[in-house]
């Protein structure tokens, strides 16, 4: 059961939660412990299953998505968010990026889509499928909406962390490759996040694709 990764499933449908949860109840990998149909049940169920993974529907009544995950996040209760949009142009996309969500799915995704970003978001691989992150970049298109960067440029092994990160690798991953300990890259993760006055690994991701560090 230790390789059991616990899912909590947050929408104000039922036709999506039941859908979803016949679907991932066939894979003996997955267990949905729990679901919501707000962000105030998400933020509860959170504290009282702690679910690995959290299936975050952006626009519901009482609480959206939004406010859950920077509750979530604020609150340290734990639990990765895939946050779930039906529109590509969804404008709580990108502040979901910023309030720490390391995966996101439009709801017409696959079902294998779906399972791929349940398991990749698990492994602390960050999830953006490449429409997503064509849409978001649109956001990011213009400087000035966003800090500048530091003058102090990253180092070449940090511009070579960076472009492994855009490939979606994990730490672990990332170290294997490079032949260095994990520790190594937590400390080039957050010498980049702070130089680049980024948040977090999936801003990180976006910054390299809009840069050119990476391609999708």
């Amino acid at each position: 059961m230790s390789d059991t990764i616990r899912v909590l499933l947050v929408d104000d449908h039922d036709i999506v939660r039941i859908g979803v949860r016949s679907f991932l109840s066939s894979f003996d990998d997955i267990d949905v412990v729990g679901e919501a149909a707000n962000g105030q049940e998400a933020v509860e169920f959170t504290a009282q299953f702690s679910p690995d993974i959290i299936l975050m529907d952006m626009l519901m009544p009482v609480m959206d998505g939004i406010q859950a995950i920077r509750e979530i996040r604020d609150r340290k209760l734990g639990g990765r968010v895939i946050a779930l949009t039906s529109f590509a142009t969804d404008d709580k996309l990108f502040p979901a990026i910023k309030s720490g969500a390391m995966g996101y799915l439009l709801k017409d995704s696959t079902p294998d889509e779906l399972l791929e970003a349940i398991r990749r978001v698990h492994r602390g691989e960050p999830s953006l499928a490449p429409d997503i992150a064509r849409k978001v970049l649109s956001e990011l298109s213009h400087p000035s909406e966003n800090a500048e960067p530091t003058p102090d440029p990253l180092t070449p092994r940090e511009v070579e962390t960076l472009q492994l990160v855009a490939k979606g690798k994990s730490n672990k991953a990332i170290a294997a490759e490079l032949f260095v300990s994990e520790a190594t890259i937590r400390t080039h993760m957050t010498s980049i996040l702070s130089k680049l006055h980024l948040a977090n690994r999936v801003e990180a991701t976006l910054y390299a694709l809009r840069e050119g560090i990476a391609s999708l």
